[in-house]
């Protein structure tokens, strides 16, 4: 797996998440929240936008490549004003509207597999809960009995898309919990959604016993 191509792509999805995607949707709604889709992700209200693959869709089914354009110019093409949910959150991909996107459509499907694989095992482990797509951090997850379970797509502590459990408190003396935040396992380790699943019952076991 090219890292650097991987890290490329990944902050290219995240800014069109957060630009292309949430921002409008905040500004109209008040909602940050995202979704996994088939093939991508996509907004849960207006302006009804998803990223498929390569591409954003628009509610008109018109696909606007994302490789070479920037967010400002995406928009443009789908009648949508872009910009990130400003006073939401501090953080997030740390791109400008106008900054040029590069995509890899190999390490594209990385990314959205890992949501997709991802998405399947939250819904397997806790069928009760709806699992998110966060902008700022760019993960899916949900939130059970005070622990956080998602699938990141890499970031500075992984590079790559993997697996966690996220605690307020580690408990202590089990090897299991071998991040700061919690568990942590790339999904190159898990190769399906049960293989997910079975991981974030683990983490919920132990994280249980130590209360």
């Amino acid at each position: 797996m090219g890292h650097e191509e991987l890290a490329t792509t990944r902050r290219t999805l995240h800014a069109v998440a957060e630009l292309v995607l949430a921002g409008p949707q905040y500004r109209e709604t008040g909602k940050l929240r995202l979704r996994v889709v088939p093939g991508g992700f996509a907004t849960v209200l207006a302006p009804e936008l998803r990223v498929v693959g390569v591409g954003v869709v628009g509610a008109g089914g018109e696909a606007v490549p994302i490789d070479g354009r920037s967010a400002a110019a995406i928009g443009a093409e789908l009648e949508v004003a872009v910009g990130r949910p400003e006073g939401a959150y501090p953080d997030g991909a740390g791109v400008g509207p106008n900054e040029p996107l590069t995509l890899s459509p190999e390490q594209a499907d990385v990314i959205i597999g890992g949501f997709a694989r991802g998405h399947e095992a939250l819904i397997s482990f806790a069928p009760a809960e709806t699992p998110v797509l966060w902008p700022e951090h760019f993960d899916v997850a949900i939130r059970v009995d005070e622990a956080n379970f998602g699938v990141s797509p890499g970031d500075g502590f992984i590079g790559e898309p993997y697996a966690y459990v996220g605690v307020a408190r580690r408990p202590p003396g089990d090897p299991f919990w071998n991040a700061p935040f919690g568990a942590a396992v790339p999904l190159t380790s898990l190769p399906d959604a049960a293989a997910v699943t079975a991981f974030f019952a683990d983490g919920h076991a132990r994280n249980g016993s130590a209360h």
